[in-house]
């Protein structure tokens, strides 16, 4: 039983880590390029990377659903923790949910990116 309560446990670190992913693979598109140019690597290729633009909705639907699959668990669901567990630390639950919503930011900020990504190149 206390395995998987240890499974349930790593649930909002693992959708947050899969969000962030997905999130990742959304922007590749937009900001790749960028930071490709921003190193001084140039070249037609470059345009190239633009491949994974249809694959964009697809990425932001994932990302949004391990994000919802995390605050689910942070906020909606009862937790289920052993004594002995590592969250029955105090402040766990507090550090998780700080970790969780510094991560939606920072993946907010790639999935919009394409929209206020252009302000760079004014």
């Amino acid at each position: 039983m206390s395995d998987s309560s240890t499974t349930n446990n790593h649930t909002p670190v693992t959708t947050v880590i899969a969000a962030a992913l997905a999130a990742i693979g959304a922007s590749l598109c937009c900001i790749g390029p960028l930071v490709l140019l921003a190193l001084g690597i140039g070249g037609t290729w470059i345009s190239t990377l633009t491949a994974l633009e249809p694959y964009r909705p697809v990425f932001i639907g994932i990302t949004l659903l391990f994000l919802f699959l995390a605050f689910r668990k942070l906020y909606l669901l009862p937790r289920k923790c052993a004594p002995g567990d590592a969250c029955a630390l105090p402040g766990m639950l507090q550090r998780q949910r700080i970790i969780f919503w510094i991560v939606a930011l920072i993946l907010i900020a790639l999935l919009t990116f394409p929209y206020y990504g252009l302000l760079f190149f004014e």
